[in-house]
């Protein structure tokens, strides 16, 4: 199955141009989510949910020494043959399954999830899963916007706040030890006139949808005028109860 260059969703690191300015921006604070991951990994074993290509994986083995072993899921094929022509190796494995149905015995002592759960139709349920495969005292590191993105983004399912995604994790025992928030600016012009080649990906005819669903226009201005033309993430590290 052949990867989307100009994809939303999975970027492929080697094959982003000079000149897409959305996609660079997009690896740049991925890439940082993942240095924020490494920050807090434990020792031992490490899964890491949606992986993509692979990049981020690969980045924390070779950031983390103590990681013994990672294995980085994702539903996609195309993209898990590809991370397994670049970025796997002997502490680093790649492969295709569905996060809501993947399961593990061992369990793990790190579970990174990257801008996963907004994709996922029941995050309530995703999360209780999570329970069941980290170790006690383990480590989730995960992300979401916290910004509008279901408007402009087919793939994405739900839009969180912070004190949404916060409570997904809340009633779980998770204690909270570390916070990242990134600003993602994006110019107007270039989603109107969709000048990038991945602006292609968006959702088409967006007068339309705000028409059927209103409640996402109000949530679109709210957050143009709080925050201005950007999106906004947020990612989380939790400790599991030990």
């Amino acid at each position: 199955m052949a990867l989307n260059p100009n994809s939303l969703e999975r970027l492929v690191p080697e094959q982003l141009s000079a000149d897409d300015t959305t996609g660079l921006e997009a690896l740049r604070i991925g890439l940082e989510r993942y240095e924020f991951a490494g920050r807090h990994c434990r020792p031992g074993r490490l899964l890491d949910i949606a992986c993509g290509v692979g990049y981020g994986t690969s980045l924390l083995t070779e950031r983390v020494p103590q990681i013994e072993s990672a294995l980085g899921i994702d539903h996609a094929e195309g993209a898990i043959a590809y991370a397994r022509d670049h970025y796997a190796n002997p502490r680093t494995r790649f492969r295709a399954t569905d996060a809501m149905t993947f399961s593990d015995p061992q369990g793990f002592d790190t579970i990174v999830s990257i801008e996963t759960i907004e994709h996922l139709p029941d995050p309530e349920r995703f999360v209780s899963r999570l329970t069941h495969l980290i170790r006690p005292g383990g480590l989730i590191v995960a992300s979401v916007p916290i910004t509008p993105s279901v408007d402009a983004n087919p793939h994405h399912l739900h839009d969180f706040t912070a004190r949404s995604f916060r409570r997904l994790f809340a009633g779980h025992g998770f204690e909270e030890v570390d916070a990242l928030i990134q600003d993602q600016p994006f110019r107007l012009t270039a989603v109107v006139t969709r000048s990038e080649a991945r602006m292609a990906t968006m959702r088409t005819n967006l007068p339309a949808y705000y028409l059927r669903h209103p409640g996402s226009l109000v949530r679109r201005i709210a957050s143009t005028v709080r925050h201005g033309f950007k999106n906004r993430y947020l990612t989380i590290a939790l400790q599991a109860p030990a």
